[in-house]
């Protein structure tokens, strides 16, 4: 299974909030740390905002920070919500689906079961599980910013 880009950007950017979880970030830190341009990234805050991942402050001291503690953001929510429209095979697409063997597919029937089990173990990992303790990462997205508070 492969994870869309957004996806890949939408966990960094809950990680890079999680490590600095007592400001709002902007979105050009943001960017500038998990290596991704600041329309791209407005996009996806914008989802994770509706979704309720992020809280987003608008205006000149405006930022993001995380919706909900870290401990209650499951990965395997967040790659559902952002996954859901994306099908897995040819043969899960509502429009472009050519595949002759549709009706008769058993191999279709497997790859439910595989990205459910997928989904399950992601499930169990939470966004704190991947940021406590993780003092390389810290050491990654820690700004100038950050390094003044602390």
């Amino acid at each position: 299974m492969r994870i869309t880009k957004r996806t890949n950007i939408a966990i960094r950017l809950l990680m890079f909030c999680a490590v600095n979880p007592d400001r709002l970030v902007t979105k050009a830190e943001i960017a500038e740390r998990c290596n991704t341009s600041e329309s791209h990234l407005a996009q996806i805050v914008n989802r994770l905002g509706q979704l309720g991942f992020l809280r987003t402050q608008r205006g000149r001291t405006g930022g993001v920070t995380l919706g909900r503690p870290m401990s209650e953001i499951s990965v395997g929510e967040v790659f559902r919500k952002l996954e859901e429209n994306v099908p897995v095979a040819e043969c899960f697409a509502d429009v472009d689906n050519t595949c002759p063997l549709t009706e008769a597919c058993r191999l279709r029937h497997v790859l439910v079961e595989a990205v459910e089990a997928f989904y399950l173990r992601l499930d169990k990992v939470t966004l704190d599980e991947l940021v406590c303790g993780n003092d390389a990462l810290v050491s990654i997205f820690c700004t100038p910013t950050c390094l003044k508070q602390a």
